[in-house]
């Protein structure tokens, strides 16, 4: 398989650069960021656009940027070619824009894909099925290094999807409380609180506490290696091969749905 990585001299670039070599995939290059002065990995292809990756690869990685989701997506749809999305921050234009290009292509977009991370997901799901909003608070807190620029988390966003499709709801129809400051009143029943913490290094942690009157329930998941994103993604890569058009997700991958 003939793999490309949207910018390859990013932080995650060069694990998934390395990530595809070792599982034996074909690097075919990548693109930087406009602008860029960073290096590529010794040996990488730097192609001249996105358009001219798509068109070397069968499969294009991007964790670059939300802004790049949607324009990615739309050449992946053209060049007939399978997308791997992992850019968190997508608003709903661009979530729409992904999913009408997956009606042409196979494209596998996650909010992570850390197999650990998937698997708390479905247990979320799972806990908030057996935990009724109106007894049990469940709430978010998510940390992250200091460069993340979205918040919440992507990661920590789908864990409020994965509580609100366990309780039959969505996360806008359940509400969403997140910023809290001042005198806002009281927490509303059965929305989903949010917090983000942003400091140092830290690659990413996430805890959701179900929180009763008579007992908590938290579920942890704390990443201490971006490569780990990485594996999962060029595994998403391979499982793309020869799947047919459709929008699809780590838990996909997984073999978890």
């Amino acid at each position: 398989m003939r793999i490309g990585i949207a910018g390859i001299a990013g932080r995650m670039g060069r694990l998934l650069a390395e990530e595809a070599l070792a599982a034996g995939a074909t690097l075919v290059g990548g693109t930087l960021r406009p602008g860029s002065a960073k290096a590529p990995p010794p040996g990488a292809a730097v192609l001249a656009d996105a358009a001219a990756l798509f068109a070397a690869s069968d499969v294009v990685i991007d964790f670059t940027h939300a802004e790049e989701a949607a324009p990615h997506a739309a050449l992946a749809a053209r060049s007939g070619k399978g997308l791997v999305l992992g850019s968190s921050g997508l608003n709903a234009a661009q979530e729409r824009a992904v999913a009408e290009a997956a009606a042409a292509v196979p494209i596998v977009y996650a909010a992570n894909f850390a197999p650990g991370v998937n698997l708390v997901l479905a247990l979320a799901e799972r806990m908030a099925a057996a935990l009724p909003a109106a007894q049990y608070d469940a709430e978010i807190v998510e940390m992250h290094h200091r460069q993340k620029v979205d918040a919440p988390s992507g990661t920590a966003v789908a864990m409020g999807r994965a509580v609100a499709k366990g309780r039959g709801t969505t996360l806008e129809a359940a509400g969403i409380e997140s910023g809290r400051d001042g005198h806002g009143g009281p927490r509303a029943t059965g929305a989903i609180g949010f917090a983000a913490l942003r400091g140092g290094q830290v690659v990413g942690e996430h805890t959701l506490v179900f929180a009763g009157a008579t007992e908590h329930i938290a579920l942890t998941h704390r990443s201490f290696d971006r490569r780990a994103y990485a594996t999962g993604a060029v595994r998403a890569a391979g499982w793309l091969r020869g799947r047919p058009a459709g929008l699809y997700s780590m838990m996909d991958v997984l073999g978890m749905t």
